[in-house]
């Protein structure tokens, strides 16, 4: 251990006092009397007084100068000297506990911790400190993990939005961030969250899964996969509709990954979430006022600056406001191959969600002018969701085909026929294609793409029973 590990770890506290740092670990348990014998501590008071004697060491100014294994290193040995003092009665495994539980307190998550760090666990919801659900395959489930009381899950909320530069309290009581893995973490407390602090944490997925994670998952057939690689390699503009947690984004990574390695693409999010691998790609993301109110930038702003900035592509990670008609603009107007995302229940609910977007502008323009200019930008629409049984799937790839009147026109190419449920709860389907030749094949062949005549046939349809994982 180097010297400024044992430093950090054996220096007396340099700006609080031992009372100030114990109010600091409202987790502890409190040191009192068994009535079975005199000064007999249960195993939560030794680990309290553990905790405690350990952060009296700690030099807290040190700590950011070292690597986290120095600092574990050194922790792990004055933890177990304060047990040799106390001649406490914990094995192996509850020292090393002890040791893990502390250094998350430090560095981490606290007690969601070990949830974090499970490559299985996709979400992580905390309502209040006494209830914690993860996401696992697409299903929630409860944990045993809890927090001691509202203060102690008030000190990790705080602890996560400080590193990131935000803070919360009662002047500034909810808080949308990013943390530096870029996962998306949402925490709101009193007094709009009426029981107690609220924080839920969607996980960002290191390695971004590929069109044959999909085809290996079952979220769509190889005749599907071929054909949306290439619709992007033929630069349609294509919109991603589904509700909350059907994938949208992951499916939006994996449309993004067929576009052609030397095209300029610029990206725009509100959290940054795709993960492009083409080496020349532009991340933009939004800025939320500061505590006076200012300084803000929307996805608005930076739609309309993105296009001086020679894109061959524009990414949208979601359309949620006003920017949805710079966005069509852009898509009307030679940028073409555009990507986006929206909340919707069906390809036609989206483009009525569009439509509604439109307005927020305040250009106050026909309901027939939007329509046309949604018509001409729009080519593909494909809907993901989230089934009963925690499976995504591709429920519709849908083609724009025009105008009739004021309405505007659309047929399905492929889709997923549900059919019922079976004994172990799982979704039964086929994924079968409507028949329809798509309008666009004729472009996908100006682009030398061949799409056999049997990709669209009735007959092809494809099992997809089992559950897509993502």
């Amino acid at each position: 251990m180097t010297s400024d590990a044992r430093d950090a770890v054996g220096a007396p506290p340099l700006a609080t006092s031992g009372d100030a740092q114990r109010r600091s670990l409202p987790w502890e348990a409190p040191v009192g009397r068994d009535t079975q014998g005199p000064q007999l501590a249960t195993l939560q008071q030794i680990k309290g007084r553990i905790h405690r004697q350990l952060i009296e060491r700690l030099n807290l100014a040190n700590l950011d100068r070292l690597e986290r294994e120095e600092v574990v290193a050194g922790i792990r040995k004055v933890v177990q000297e304060l047990l040799t003092k106390e001649n406490a009665p914990l094995n192996l495994e509850e020292r090393e506990q002890l040791v893990a539980q502390v250094v998350n307190e430090i560095f981490g998550l606290g007690p969601l911790e070990p949830l974090s760090q499970d490559p299985e666990v996709s979400d992580i919801l905390v309502n209040t400190y006494k209830q914690v659900y993860v996401e696992r395959h697409g299903k929630l489930e409860p944990t045993d993990v809890r927090f001691q009381n509202d203060k102690h899950l008030l000190q990790v909320i705080d602890r996560i939005v400080s590193a990131v530069g935000r803070r919360i309290d009662d002047s500034s009581p909810m808080v949308d961030a990013r943390l530096p893995d870029g996962s998306r973490v949402n925490a709101i407390i009193p007094p709009l969250a009426i029981d107690g602090p609220h924080l839920s944490i969607r996980k960002f997925k290191r390695d971004a899964l590929s069109g044959e994670d999909l085809l290996r998952t079952k979220s769509l057939t190889p005749a599907m996969l071929e054909l949306v690689r290439g619709i992007v390699r033929a630069r349609l503009n294509v919109l991603i509709s589904g509700g909350t947690g059907a994938g949208k984004t992951t499916l939006l990574n994996v449309l993004s990954s067929f576009i052609p390695a030397d095209e300029r693409i610029v990206t725009i999010e509100d959290s940054a979430e795709l993960q492009l691998r083409q080496p020349h790609v532009v991340r933009l993301e939004t800025r939320s006022a500061n505590i006076e109110g200012e300084g803000e930038v929307s996805q608005r702003q930076l739609l309309i600056n993105s296009l001086r900035m020679r894109p061959n592509r524009i990414i949208v990670g979601e359309v949620r406001g006003p920017e949805a008609i710079d966005m069509l603009q852009a898509m009307n107007t030679g940028h073409d191959g555009s990507l986006t995302t929206l909340h919707a229940n069906g390809p036609r609910d989206a483009l009525g969600r569009l439509e509604t977007m439109v307005s927020m502008a305040n250009l106050h323009l026909p309901e027939k002018a939007v329509r046309q200019q949604i018509a001409s930008a729009i080519d593909v629409v494909i809907q993901v969701s989230r089934l009963s049984d925690g499976t995504r799937k591709v429920m519709t790839i849908a083609e724009l085909v025009g105008m009739e009147g004021d309405v505007i026109t659309m047929q399905d190419i492929f889709g997923f026929e549900r059919r019922g449920i079976d004994a172990e709860g799982h979704v039964v389907g086929m994924f079968r294609p409507t028949g329809i030749r798509p309008r666009f094949a004729e472009r996908l062949q100006s682009w030398g793409i061949e799409l056999p005549a049997e990709l669209f046939s009735p007959l092809a349809a494809v099992p997809g029973q089992e559950g897509a994982r993502w």
